[in-house]
């Protein structure tokens, strides 16, 4: 591959790079603990969106488990969104066809 085709080609993956973050901006990942009954929803940027606790939780002498659930329902939507954001950089990078392992300066 000729160096002046590999720019424009990572030109053109710099610019669905920027789409591509702008859609996962909008995206929405739902963790889960606890059977369900803490949920955590996350934009697929990472940012904290909702948390819902089911009333049942809501006792003053299971604290510390309610705190563990909300941590493990976060961690829970937090890979899906990393996950979800591995999978459509990589389905990008093969659209661009760019070779495998290159890295790209910006």
């Amino acid at each position: 591959m000729d160096f002046l085709k590999m720019m424009t080609k990572a030109k053109q993956l710099q610019e669905r790079m920027a789409s591509l973050q702008d859609e996962v901006a909008s995206v929405e990942v739902e963790g889960a603990s606890g059977g369900g009954l803490v949920r955590v929803t996350l934009t697929g940027k990472g940012g904290l969106k909702s948390i819902s606790i089911d009333p049942s939780l809501m006792k003053a002498e299971e604290t510390e488990i309610l705190e563990d659930l909300i941590v493990a329902a976060h961690t829970e939507a937090k890979t899906k969104a990393e996950l979800l954001l591995t999978e459509r950089t990589q389905a990008l990078m093969g659209d661009i066809g760019l070779p495998p392992g290159f890295k790209l300066p910006f």
